[in-house]
């Protein structure tokens, strides 16, 4: 019941907020606009009659629809924890063992295990109020996430008003967290429509749902197809006589959350570890991606007795199941050219199906892991998903090997442009040196359109490659030069999507300096460095002047880097771009502040990071910015002056030899996580 004045005007507020976001954003209302201004005037009445209540944001004070802030820090008055990963039965053994050591016999006798999947998607906060959702974000570092509740209230399986089963109203407050994920059925279709409109399919479900859910316009988060199921209770006002975590999940199915049907109530851990054997053999006839099970001991008292440590609760752990691993024919090996002119070895194999999907390449990374695997055209190899996502080579089968298996050379000539392919001293990578070689335009242009550098919708690799091949650009400054009577009539071009891309690239121009350096793709600078060089310099015309000295003086910006970028600026060719770019006025200045007021402590003055493998939370420049943004300085290579190396799947064996060889810690991506958030580890 809505017992004071107080209670009803939060509720209306919250109500017509929703209600108002469905009919002006979604164009999707759930009521009549005769029961919508009945609302509001209720709330109006009450508003006056209570002056102390008065609110500059209540919906009575605006016009329209209520505003959702995009993206917007939102702190979690309860961190949104981790969990700690155990990868094997031993490793899990150990954890029962130690967590249970302090319970009674008694208590050991009725001890319940929860088990559960653990879907691979993107963990969100709910927070509803008198039933009515109000805010949804995402996990970001676990103290302060996005604000992503315009694009959560176009997810049709989100409850945005709370059912309210067996009571007369639903409780004033309640935040329940989840998982958003896109079924795998739901990816195909997506992945079809991208490639019917020309454009290159996503990568895996996981990301795009993560992408999905950051869409700045939520109407294409509406047709995204995206799904939700609930896995934990936080808080919830009222005395609802909950004893146990199982029965917490039934009451947030009463209020109307979607809840996983296999999560199953075990006593003994023998059972655990069928469940895990089971879903191992199992998780591919799911429409879901998973990549391990978590269990929780479902006495909610036993919980706040064990409580937690700094990033994860004693009271639940996950198991990761390992990636899996087929055998097939390696049929020949060949190079890529990317967006930098790196040029990469893949192996081209006989089909065979891995991890849910069918592989014929699959990466072997540069010239030195080509060796070190000693794979051969010819060989029978064992390929697995790095992260379940990125086919790879892992070795060969040395019984299997025929008598005419071929050994592999990286070739001299760039396959593309015929150019000279050149690895610097020092270097593992190999590039193709003609900065402007045929294979590199598209993909350069795509990725100075992407999502992490200008960010211009409408403007993928299959269409820039259309734009190229009708010789209406060639370089950057060309897209922000393109008119409407220049792309009407061209295959997919209609008046609508002439006017929308022209629109997204006028809007471009308005990014940031750090993100042109991330389109640029000058060698060694990722959204780290660009971040670090656009801070210090501010302006594209004074980083073009500065000195390898100067730009080396910078956290996290070193030797490599500041002589790459020096040799980028002398080159006549890019220094003619930036120069356009520069006239055209696109992004050539940093704004002073784009932290959005989320203050970054700088626990990491002093040490140097390296990181080495694929990490699962962060793609590689991501994780160095994470380290450049608390102070710290992200390396490339391992020396005494290591502090940390971080091991992700995959990693390196040279570093790894290297660190153990100068006593160097080795964390891997958990450890890594404590260290971001803490400044040490434990």
């Amino acid at each position: 019941m809505l017992n004071t004045p107080k209670d009803e005007i939060d509720s209306l507020r919250a109500r017509i907020s929703h209600h108002g976001w469905r009919y002006y954003h979604l164009d999707a209302p759930e009521i009549s606009d005769f029961e919508y201004d009945q609302m509001l005037k209720r709330l109006i009445e009450l508003e006056e009659a209570h002056p102390e209540l008065y609110d500059p944001e209540s919906p009575s004070q605006k016009i329209g629809a209520a505003r959702f802030e995009m993206f917007r820090p939102v702190e979690h008055e309860i961190p949104m924890m981790s969990l700690d990963n155990v990868f094997s039965l031993e490793e899990l053994q150990a954890y029962f063992l130690r967590v249970t050591k302090s319970f009674s016999k008694q208590e050991l006798e009725e001890l319940k295990w929860v088990f559960e999947l653990k879907i691979d998607g993107l963990a969100i906060s709910l927070v509803y109020r008198h039933g009515m959702l109000v805010t949804a974000a995402t996990r970001g570092n676990g103290r302060i996430g996005e604000d992503v509740t315009a694009n959560v209230l176009a997810i049709n399986s989100i409850p945005k008003a709370l059912t309210t089963r067996g009571s007369t109203s639903p409780p004033a407050f309640l935040e329940v967290r989840g998982e958003v994920y896109m079924g795998k059925e739901a990816f195909v279709r997506l992945n079809q429509a991208q490639m019917d409109a020309g454009q290159p399919p996503f990568a895996n479900p996981r990301n795009s749902a993560a992408g999905s859910l950051r869409q700045k316009d939520p109407r294409i988060t509406a047709k995204r197809e995206l799904s939700f199921w609930a896995y934990q209770l936080v808080r919830v006002a009222g005395d609802q006589h909950l004893t146990s975590h199982i029965e917490s999940l039934r009451y947030l199915e009463q209020c109307g959350f979607p809840v996983n049907p296999n999560i199953k109530v075990i006593s003994g851990q023998e059972e655990i570890v069928a469940e895990i054997s089971k879903w191992d053999a199992k998780r591919h006839e799911l429409d879901y991606e998973i990549d391990g099970a978590v269990i929780k001991i479902d006495d909610l008292r036993l919980r706040e007795r064990l409580g937690s440590t700094a990033r994860a609760p004693r009271w639940a752990i996950a198991y990761k199941l390992a990636p899996e691993e087929r055998e097939t024919k390696l049929l020949n090996i060949e190079v890529s050219i990317g967006k930098s002119g790196k040029a990469t070895p893949f192996a081209v194999l006989e089909p065979v199906l891995v991890g849910g999907s069918t592989v014929s390449r699959a990466t072997l990374h540069n010239e030195d892991q080509v060796k070190l695997k000693g794979v051969r055209v010819g060989d029978t190899v064992v390929v697995r998903k790095a992260g379940d996502v990125i086919p790879e080579v892992m070795r060969f089968v040395p019984e299997l090997r025929m008598p005419d298996a071929k050994e592999w050379h990286f070739p001299s000539e760039c396959p593309l442009c015929g150019s000279p392919l050149e690895r610097k001293s020092g270097e593992s990578d190999t590039y193709c040196v003609n900065f402007y070689c045929e294979g590199r335009i598209v993909q350069r242009l795509a990725h100075f359109c992407s999502r992490s550098a200008l960010d211009i919708e409408g403007l993928g690799e299959s269409r820039i490659a259309q734009l190229v091949d009708e010789g209406l650009i060639l370089s950057p400054p060309d897209i922000f030069r393109l008119q409407y009577s220049q792309l009407i009539g061209f295959e997919g071009f209609g008046e609508k999507s002439v006017t929308a891309l022209l629109g997204a690239i006028e809007e471009a121009k308005n990014g940031s300096l750090s993100r042109l350096l991330v389109g640029l793709a000058i060698r060694h600078v990722g959204e780290g460095a660009a971040r670090a060089l656009a801070k210090s310099f501010r302006s594209l015309p004074e980083l073009m002047k500065a000195s390898k000295e100067q730009m080396s003086a910078i956290d996290g910006i070193g030797e490599k880097i500041s002589e790459s970028v020096r040799e980028f600026f002398e080159s006549p060719k890019s220094s003619k771009i930036c120069n356009e770019l520069i006239d055209l006025g696109v992004a050539i200045e940093e704004p002073i502040d784009q932290a959005g007021g989320v203050e970054i402590a700088k626990n990491l003055v002093g040490k140097v990071i390296v990181i080495t493998g694929t990490l699962t939370a962060f793609t590689r420049d991501a994780a160095e910015a994470a380290v450049i943004e608390r102070g710290g300085k992200a390396s490339s290579s391992v020396s005494k002056r290591t502090s940390v190396l971080v091991a992700g799947d995959a990693p390196g064996g040279s570093k790894i030899a290297k660190a153990e060889e100068l006593a160097v810690p080795i964390v891997n991506e958990s450890q890594f996580l404590e260290l971001l958030r803490l400044g040490e580890l434990s």
